[in-house]
């Protein structure tokens, strides 16, 4: 189980390059332990994480914050969000970076690979945080009736998506915030121009194809797009781009028409598109190519109706496929943002706002646990077979959290053996070193006296010596409760026959009554 530890170790050299905030000479706790104790309570799903370790450690020296994550001591909840207010969140960046460079090395990314042998990004924003009390310097605001004021948190997401996958891999975001020398808010149009700017070019050579929705699909988006050596694919509303509906008005369009079988249904596929089409109308725009898919049940109704524009050329051998990942979009949001906020890392919840970095500095770590548990999904043999034995993602995190609240483990690769029922927990012993001693069976007084209750029942059952001394030697535990039972009727009945057989004294006379 190699991939956490690369990424942990990753971690620690992002910490390790970032400007310590503290002036004074109390350095007890270093600063990676700061991001790493944040990261763990995204990684594990487990609020109570840090506590349980602080328990483990203060019963046995050590706990699994020191063994899985690399902390040399548990700091507070408090001390967190104290430390990591003043880190900017693209400290952080590189981690995403190294977890792309994992899922290539694993195998991962070669599964999201189409269009021939590229990769889809999808860039969308969402928003984390909502207040109309708590905000910081980098809050938006907008107005609320007529004298309130709602602070919000917005990032722009960017995902690796592939039709007919069920996993999305988020990259680097960028954060809609307050700009210095904007008289306007920030916007997402904004945001991912920064985003294409700052990590395009480095993902150039994955040849990758932008997916956006229809607030994407304008020139300076595509020109940002074109200019770090990438393509797109944006939706392409008819009400929005009068020019390209201008010009597809009264022509012959290219149409090609499939039937796909959906469960016991036959459902018609029809493709249109028209090459060459300006964006806009005016004498700089740049030259796209418009397909369009629909979608018509048995009955020839409309079920679905989309457009899209793309610089990549479309023909009859591609459309389908174009627009298959055209509509891979919408992973972003169901893949994406939809387990970011429902399926336990809780995206919208505050767990900390801070008066600087400190929302978003929380959104890029969980993003980052996020990241790192898709790409174990996607590459990970054990990580994979603990998954497979535990079922759904919800009772996988349940175990792990139940596991590393209770028991040491000395690395990932033991905790998720031990999940996948390949090797047995460790014991509950303490982790100083201690010499070896042969075990001792430990003496219960309550156990001890149940057992003598148990041979006081089966008495009258047991004959001979050997046999008595078999019944002192069983585990309570073990002892089926038919042999109990019937040993306790046994001996109520033999208590009632004796006392039935036994002559009763004689009844004293009135006078000799007291």
């Amino acid at each position: 189980m190699q991939t956490p530890d690369r990424i942990l170790d990753s971690l620690r050299r992002c910490c390790a390059a970032a400007t310590d905030p503290r002036r004074g000479k109390n350095t007890t706790y270093d600063l990676a332990d700061y991001a790493l104790a944040g990261f763990a309570l995204f990684y594990q799903q487990n609020p109570s994480f840090l506590a349980h370790q602080q328990h483990l450690a203060t019963q046995h020296g050590h706990s699994n914050g020191e063994t899985l994550f690399g902390m040399r001591r548990i700091p507070g909840e408090g001390q967190v969000r104290a430390m990591l207010d003043p880190i900017a969140p693209s400290q952080f960046y590189p981690v995403f970076a190294d977890l792309l460079a994992e899922l290539e090395r694993c195998g991962g990314l070669d599964t999201l690979r189409c269009l021939d042998q590229r990769v889809l990004i999808a860039l969308d924003g969402t928003e984390f945080h909502c207040s109309d009390k708590l905000h910081c310097l980098n809050c938006s605001h907008r107005k609320r009736g007529k004298d309130g004021i709602e602070y919000y948190h917005t990032m722009l997401a960017a995902t690796l998506v592939a039709p007919g996958h069920n996993r999305a891999v988020p990259l680097e975001p960028e954060f809609v915030q307050p700009v210095d020398g904007h008289a306007k808010q920030d916007c997402e149009s904004r945001a991912a121009r920064r985003w294409l700017a700052a990590h395009g070019a480095a993902h150039a050579r994955l040849r990758p194809v932008y997916l956006g929705d229809d607030l994407f699909s304008r020139q300076p988006i595509g020109a940002a797009v074109q200019a770090v050596g990438g393509h797109f694919l944006f939706v392409c509303k008819p009400d929005s781009h009068p020019t390209i509906e201008e010009y597809r008005t009264g022509i012959a369009l290219d149409t090609l028409t499939t039937k796909a079988r959906r469960g016991r249904k036959t459902v018609t596929h029809r493709y249109r598109w028209l090459c060459g089409v300006p964006l806009r109308g005016d004498a700089k725009a740049i030259t796209v190519n418009w397909l369009m898919i629909e979608m018509r049940d048995p009955a020839g109704k409309i079920t679905y109706r989309n457009s899209f524009i793309t610089d990549l050329p479309v023909d009859r051998s591609n459309v389908a496929d174009l627009a298959a990942c055209g509509r891979a979009r919408w992973k972003i949001e169901n893949e994406g943002f939809n387990t970011l906020k429902t399926k336990g890392y809780n995206l919208e919840h505050n767990f900390g706002h801070g008066k600087r970095y400190l929302s978003m500095v929380m959104a890029t770590l969980n993003l980052l646990a996020f990241a790192c548990h898709t790409v174990c999904d996607l590459g990970e043999p054990l990580w994979q077979a603990a998954r497979s034995k535990t079922g759904t993602r919800a009772r996988f995190f349940h175990r792990l959290a139940t596991l590393t609240a209770y028991l040491l483990f000395p690395s990932w690769e033991h905790l998720l053996e031990t999940l996948a029922f390949v090797r047995p927990p460790p014991r509950a012993v303490s982790a100083h070193t201690r010499p070896h001693r042969p075990p001792i069976k430990p003496t219960n007084p309550a156990r001890r006296i149940t057992r003598q209750i148990i041979m006081r029942i089966a008495a009258p059952r047991v004959t001979s010596p050997a046999e008595r001394e078999r019944w002192k030697m069983r585990p309570f535990t073990r002892l089926p409760c038919r042999s109990l039972a019937a040993a306790a009727k046994g001996s109520r009945g033999k208590a009632q026959a004796a006392s039935a057989s036994s002559p009763r004294p004689p009844r004293p006379a009135a006078a000799d009554r007291p």
